[in-house]
């Protein structure tokens, strides 16, 4: 779901701004006073280009042209660009300690933004979360999904089981890039093309529009969050958004009312869900006592202004 949205109006940005380029002509509307004209330019990507530490063969027309069609989706796709870096500044922080705790490359963070676009994404076919985990896929791998908890809304929860996922398809694959074009594909949709084209190669495999874009989407994020300015993304330490400084309550018992509990720890229920969007409810059935360890800011989260920027 994100990724079409996003194929549609990244491709519908291009089209806007290359239409307001005209040349030389006199009668060029957005020409400026001193004479000069609106241009857009192309995205040249690096010389060499790895994912994950493995090259990605950009000595192969078809693969250099399709890394070349998704750095100018991003690149001109401004304002859904710009919110992700500035996303990333409060999100990375969060995923990558769990990505460095399970021994999955550093590059799988830019997965999540494909994905999601670091936003708690429903897709229409009921994945969840900056993950975008199916509820059997989260069961599997010991997530609570029910109607008042959904761990594939915790961050770090859901990023541990998709890292544990993406162990389990390198177990498979023997490759860290077609690891990740399983995580878009399914195993069973890698498995039928490679049994289909007898090729185990994914830039050499023929697959649905998807996944045949993935890896070069996400290896353009990587790109771009590299180096923004090299792209033409020039925003300041004062323009990310800051990670909010909370501490945990542990809670063992059933809760009545989170807005009563909110209020009782100096926040309201609006903020007290978008720091916990697990909880899905605005009570908890605890019967069995379990341990939940829930998220509450600390004073004067309201005003960014006092934070120190992580």
């Amino acid at each position: 779901m994100f990724f079409a949205m996003f194929i549609l109006a990244g491709g519908l940005g291009i089209l806007v701004a290359t239409t307001g380029y005209s040349g030389e002509s006199d009668n060029d509307p957005l020409k400026q006073d001193d004479g000069k004209s609106f241009a857009v330019y192309g995205v040249d990507a690096p010389g060499l280009v790895y994912f994950a530490g493995e090259p990605v063969p950009l000595d192969l027309f078809d693969v250099k042209e399709s890394l070349d069609r998704e750095l100018l989706s991003n690149t001109y796709f401004h304002s859904q660009t710009i919110r992700m870096i500035k996303l990333a500044n409060r999100y990375f922080p969060v995923i990558e300690p769990v990505l460095r705790r399970k021994l999955v490359p550093d590059d799988f963070k830019y997965l999540a933004l494909a994905e999601s676009g670091l936003t708690q994404a429903v897709s229409p076919a009921k994945a969840v979360g900056f993950w975008q985990l199916l509820k059997g896929t989260a069961q599997d791998y010991g997530l609570e999904v029910g109607s008042e908890v959904d761990e594939r809304y915790h961050i770090e929860k859901s990023t541990e089981v998709a890292c544990d996922y993406i162990i389990d398809s390198y177990r498979k694959y023997g490759n860290w890039t077609m690891t990740a074009a399983s995580y878009n594909a399914g195993r069973r949709g890698i498995d039928e093309q490679i049994q289909r084209q007898k090729i185990e190669n994914y830039y050499d495999l023929l697959l649905n529009e998807e996944t045949a874009r993935y890896i070069y989407r996400v290896v353009s994020f990587k790109l771009i969050f590299e180096n923004p300015a090299a792209y033409g993304f020039h925003i300041s330490d004062d323009e990310l958004y800051p990670r909010i400084p909370t501490y945990t309550v542990t809670v063992d018992s059933s809760v009545a009312d989170f807005a009563d509990f909110a209020r009782e720890h100096g926040t309201n229920y609006k903020i007290l869900k978008f720091l916990n969007p697990w909880l899905r409810e605005n009570k908890l059935t605890n019967t069995g006592r379990k341990r939940y360890e829930i998220q509450v800011p600390e004073q004067g989260y309201r005003r960014p202004d006092a934070w120190e920027l992580q």
